[in-house]
């Protein structure tokens, strides 16, 4: 036999029979209790087995595992995918190292986490017993944590850091407060840190960033500026089709964020249709010749279904604004607004630039306008392919009211529009005759008294 072969087989026998070393899971749920109680913080994890890789664990026959000599690796596997990878905060300090309190396999049918209560009943409990024909990819373990606090009246935050147990992790996560209320947050692969308690500050500047960062990513809505702006590149007709757009938007945003919106699987893709439209339409707009002076009223419209697009983004944050909903609403919206500003800002100099020395204002409208339909065509038709495939609502009495009350708040808002706008066109009237009445003033100047008058 050759000496490399004979090695590898020497290797192979010498290693541990029971060492588990398997691909990594491609999703794995994890379920996970905080309660401070006093001066200790407590955490039950439960988490899949499977997820947990290159544990010695000692075997039975048939490959079931040995629970009567299996807590040494159940511990290791605790501290090592869980203790030392979660880290925990009070009042954004760092908690020292936790106590493993105990430590256990479950069935996958076990219930018991579904409550704190039944949680904590089950680790105080009794064990499976010793001769359960269980395989390691079968259970799942969990884990009694115990972290030193200075009171449980403080403000906690967590950072799971489980991402590497699976290439898709959810963390369902309940926090009892010492009052008994329950939070419930639905964390995602690797969270980073996360305020279950936060102060009014802390919510708006998380939401402030996420209302930036989402109009900066969010290729359609910007899209939609584009087309907005290409006509439109003085200051005065800006501001009032921006501030109709904000307004819009921040209506139907508000309204789905306290559950004022259809929650059919069917309407997130209607949404995501509807603004595929709008910028076509916008585009073609351009092409054809907009009429700029009445632009602001087409926008505010499709402003109204940008907002529920807005909510989309915003709906699985909302569980980290704690007791802030409407600042953090409030804070979301102005972050939104500031990146748009800040898209103004790029876009208005470049179009002016463009128009100026590269191309006429009219050719460069048609091209960049016809490009923009293009891309937002194949949108419109896949996004609207995608809403087929769902069944056309039934209407019922929840339904009809949820119309009459969008009905009732569209016919105010257009008679806001209405009014505004006779208010800009008398404003606009009394400007022009103002400057018809001083123009004989101001072309024979001052009149000066002559003596002796």
């Amino acid at each position: 036999m050759p000496r490399p072969i004979a090695i590898a087989l020497a290797l192979i026998l010498a290693a541990p029979a029971g060492l588990r070393a398997h691909d990594i899971p491609n999703d794995v749920i994890v379920q996970a209790f905080l309660k401070p109680d006093g001066q200790r913080l407590q955490l039950l994890v439960r988490v899949p087995l499977e997820a947990m890789r290159d544990v010695d664990v000692p075997l039975r026959d048939k490959g079931y595992l040995d629970l009567a000599r299996a807590d040494d690796a159940l511990r290791t596997a605790a501290i090592v995918w869980i203790a030392r990878e979660a880290a925990l905060y009070e009042e954004d300090t760092l908690i020292g190292d936790p106590e493993l309190i105990d430590v256990r396999v479950s069935l996958p049918s076990d219930t018991s986490f579904r409550e704190y209560t039944t949680a904590l009943a089950h680790l105080r409990g009794p064990k499976l017993p010793a001769d359960t024909d269980l395989y390691w990819e079968q259970g799942v373990l969990d884990a009694w944590l115990e972290y030193p606090i200075t009171s449980d009246q403080s403000r906690f935050a967590i950072n799971p850091g489980l991402r590497t147990l699976a290439q898709r992790v959810t963390i369902a996560l309940r926090l009892i407060t010492p009052d008994g209320r329950v939070r419930a947050f639905e964390l995602h692969d690797d969270p980073g840190i996360v305020r279950l308690d936060p102060r009014w500050h802390q919510a708006a500047g998380r939401f402030l960033r996420s209302g930036f960062d989402h109009i900066l990513s969010g290729i359609d809505h910007l899209l939609f500026l584009l087309c907005l702006v290409i006509p439109l590149r003085r200051m005065r007709t800006l501001i009032a089709v921006v501030t109709s757009f904000t307004a819009a938007h921040s209506a139907t945003l508000f309204a789905s964020a306290y559950d004022m919106a259809p929650g059919g699987l069917w309407f997130p893709p209607l949404v995501e249709t509807l603004i595929a439209t709008s910028i076509v339409y916008m585009a073609l707009e351009n092409i054809v010749g907009a009429n700029v002076t009445r632009r602001w009223i087409i926008t505010f419209a499709f402003g109204l279904v940008h907002g529920f697009g807005f909510s989309f983004a915003l709906r699985d944050s909302l569980q980290f604004a704690g007791s802030h909903m409407l600042t953090s609403l409030l804070s979301f919206n102005v972050g939104v607004e500031l990146g748009q500003l800040a898209v103004l800002a790029v876009i208005v100099p470049v179009l002016n630039a463009t128009f100026r020395y590269v191309v006429a204002e009219r050719m460069g409208t048609i091209i960049l306008s016809a490009i923009v339909a293009h891309t937002a065509w194949h949108w419109m038709t896949e996004r609207g392919a995608q809403l087929l495939q769902f069944p056309f609502p039934e209407v019922d009495a929840p339904m009809v009211l949820t119309m009459v009350r969008w009905a009732m708040a569209l016919v105010a808002a257009a008679a806001l529009i209405w009014i505004a706008g006779v208010l800009r066109r008398s404003r606009d009237e009394k400007t022009q005759s103002d400057n018809r009445n001083d123009l004989p003033r101001r072309i024979r100047g001052p009149v000066i008294d002559e003596p002796g008058a």
